[in-house]
């Protein structure tokens, strides 16, 4: 068995990095993820946001590992949960195929940073465990070495979005702005056109 951790700190607030979680796939940074299906979301008694859900992915291997473990396609079980109350994002998945051979769970925690709240702190970490196949040591260490790979593009895609989300905000701002422009130009020509029909006739 393998294990991978890391690090990193976004120059940005909790809720902004948690809002843009939710919206990360899809994105250009991970085209492994084809697909994401939520099989269940609610508030439960605690206040916690609870999510399930399904990810269709590839885990990017060389295509004679993945003939050997019988399928190109893989699905992942993911349980998120949102605490409002200490501001944190976790996230558990759990890979449901190749099971037989290959299992990883990962966990995804992200927190304000204890020394700057301004910033957010993401840790992350995931065991991964191969078994029943031929050189189990070398496949393990690939897949690390593709899931660090992965975590790398999913920090950036996570930047992405919200570069995406603000230009969203910005759009709306300056649509909205035009519209009180318009608004206000159309309230003022029937002002005036009131005013003038309303103007009393020469003697």
């Amino acid at each position: 068995m393998k294990i991978w951790t890391s690090t990193h700190v976004f120059s940005h607030p909790w809720e902004t990095i948690a809002s843009a979680a939710w919206r990360k796939y899809p994105n250009p940074m991970n085209p492994s993820v084809t697909g994401v299906d939520v099989i269940d979301r609610h508030v439960d008694q605690d206040g916690k946001l609870q999510s399930h859900r399904l990810m269709t992915t590839s885990f990017g291997l060389p295509t004679w590992v993945t003939d050997m473990l019988g399928d190109q396609v893989a699905h992942v079980s993911e349980h998120s949960e949102v605490d409002p109350q200490t501001k944190t994002l976790t996230l558990r998945a759990k890979n449901l195929t190749f099971q037989s051979y290959l299992t990883i769970e990962e966990k995804i925690i992200y927190s304000p940073h204890p020394d700057d709240k301004s910033k957010t702190l993401l840790q992350q970490q995931a065991s991964i465990l191969v078994q029943g196949v031929p050189l189990t040591s070398y496949l393990e260490n690939m897949v690390v070495s593709n899931i660090n790979n992965n975590a790398s593009n999913g920090r950036q895609a996570i930047e992405w979005v919200i570069g995406m989300i603000k230009t969203e905000a910005q759009d709306l701002s300056s649509a909205m702005s035009r519209g009180v422009d318009s608004a206000m130009s159309d309230f003022t020509k029937n002002v005036d056109s009131l005013m003038h029909k309303s103007k009393p006739s020469g003697i």
